[in-house]
């Protein structure tokens, strides 16, 4: 990969030598077997599909079979407009959909001007209706960071985005665990700054997928005037966290 880690080494000994032999491993192999993926998806100001990237490593992983209660928030959810959901827009990944079991999700917020994080906190607190979220102060500690930095081109021939988020799995005491990373363009300001990172934040919670319609934060494409989070976007994010999935369950 050519870069260096932003998160620092296991604590517990014994995980951080299992961390440098998946490291070696990874540096050696790119084979059978599936352990880290890290995947991007576009944002809706791009042009082009983003492709999926897969390191494979050898390990076996539990196919997915369980899942995990619902939060309280998503359970009391119900959608009295009947407006129904895009589900079947929402891609899976090799261990199942990309739901959190642990509760809040910690999201740390790059400190930057004051309007920039107004704007990105509005987004989060949107969110926060529906799943519990809790900024935090360190990166290394949050299971989603937002940093307003460029993404790097993509497509061919290549072309900038306004945002892109990713995600990479990792093991946690032997528990398959996954992270989150938004960046968002320094060209996106104004009403675009809590728009972009409310569509971002939709992926980063599990919504894998776009919308077809333009009245869903979800959307494919921006829009002039952004869409805010509607009952589709939350029938969809509830009937994802109904999924199977190997995520926060033991690998033992």
């Amino acid at each position: 990969m050519g870069r260096k880690s932003r998160y620092p080494t296991p604590n517990n000994p014994k995980n951080y030598l299992i961390w440098r032999r998946l490291i070696a491993v990874l540096a050696l192999s790119i084979g059978a077997g599936l352990l880290v993926i890290f995947t991007n998806l576009s944002s809706p100001a791009l042009l082009t599909k983003s492709p999926k990237h897969e390191l494979k490593l050898a390990i076996s992983l539990p196919t997915p079979s369980s899942s995990h209660p619902l939060p309280p928030t998503l359970t009391k959810w119900q959608d009295t407009t009947n407006s129904g959901d895009y589900f079947d827009q929402v891609t899976p990944t090799q261990v199942g959909y990309l739901v959190w079991s642990r509760f809040p999700i910690r999201v740390y917020i790059e400190p930057q001007a004051k309007v920039w994080i107004q704007g990105v906190l509005q987004a989060v607190q949107e969110w926060n209706n529906y799943l519990p979220l809790l900024v935090v102060k360190q990166p290394e500690t949050a299971d989603i960071q937002i940093l307003r930095k460029v993404p790097p081109l993509q497509g061919k021939p290549l072309r900038a985005r306004s945002a892109q988020t990713s995600y990479e799995f990792y093991i946690n005491n032997h528990v398959l665990s996954h992270r989150f990373t938004i960046l968002l363009s320094p060209s996106q300001t104004g009403e675009y700054v809590p728009a972009a990172i409310r569509h971002e934040l939709g992926h980063a919670l599990g919504i894998w997928g776009h919308s077809l319609l333009p009245t869903d934060a979800l959307y494919f494409s921006q829009v002039r005037q952004p869409p805010l989070i509607s009952p589709r976007d939350i029938n969809t994010l509830k009937k994802v966290y109904e999924q199977p999935t190997s995520l926060g369950w033991s690998l033992k």
